[in-house]
């Protein structure tokens, strides 16, 4: 099977709010997902993990504690646990009261009015239920055409695709120390036989291109590099040819326009 087209009837550059507009609001709540849509952003970026009461719930971290001040973990945690948790406190008086939302919340109020970038969080090879959750839920929304998923584990983008084989895939990675060292160079998209790429900005610069191509020549994939917060540089990569950029505010990027709404 070849590879499935990222996002093909959505306008470039793809243009991701990082965990909605995080510069401002409070990461991964609806706050920041309805921010980043006033601002005319057409895409959101948001990370998911599954509850133990079976929900999918929308939160960076495999715990509480950074965002809601709490030790507990949403792996074991039930909806009835992560529904008296306040994930806006910690951004600033004005977000008291913000909860973690559910990604059928998110789906919901947002539909397939703007596109999605949704990070499965997996630092294992163990199959918990996430993925086919993942894609049932879509598919009970209809939304597939406006979904792309992404994951810094290859095992999970995998494991998703047999599920939902007509929704794109990405392989994320880094050089940070907690990423294994045989993925650091985006290794993962090979064993996830995924179709764009989501380097890290810092390696995903034009000059480490093959002969200064740019990726769509280089890399033989879409790419989408995190997180691009300088006007400059979101232009320089978008020159060079990536299709799309994860930022905490793309609406401060300058793109001359480039934003709906």
């Amino acid at each position: 099977m070849g590879r499935v087209p990222l996002l093909p009837d959505a306008p470039r550059p793809l243009l991701f709010a990082h965990r909605g507009l995080s510069a401002i609001a409070p990461e991964n709540t609806m706050a920041a997902f309805r921010l980043a849509r006033e601002r005319g952003v057409p895409g959101i970026e948001l990370d998911i993990h599954l509850l133990a009461s079976g929900e999918l719930v929308v939160v960076h971290d495999p715990d509480a504690m950074r965002t809601c001040g709490q030790s507990l973990r949403f792996e074991t945690a039930t909806l009835a646990d992560v529904r008296s948790l306040d994930a806006g406190s910690w951004k600033g008086s004005a977000w008291s009261g913000e909860r973690v939302p559910l990604l059928a919340e998110v789906f919901e109020e947002f539909g397939d009015t703007i596109y999605y970038d949704i990070e499965i969080k997996s630092k294992t090879a163990e199959d918990k239920g996430t993925e086919l959750a993942l894609s049932k839920l879509i598919d009970g929304f209809h939304i597939g055409s406006s979904v792309a998923i992404s994951s810094f584990n290859p095992i999970a983008l995998a494991r998703f695709k047999r599920f939902s084989p007509l929704i794109p895939t990405a392989a994320i990675w880094c050089d940070e120390p907690d990423m294994p060292w045989y993925l650091r160079r985006g290794e993962g998209r090979w064993l996830a036989r995924c179709d764009y790429l989501k380097p890290d900005r810092r390696l995903a610069r034009p000059g480490d291109w093959s002969r200064g191509r740019g990726p769509a020549s280089a890399w033989r994939r879409p790419v989408v590099p995190w997180v691009v917060d300088d006007g400059a540089e979101a232009r320089e990569l978008l020159a060079a040819g990536c299709v799309g950029l994860v930022s905490n505010d793309p609406s401060a990027l300058g793109l001359d326009g480039r934003l709906s709404g």
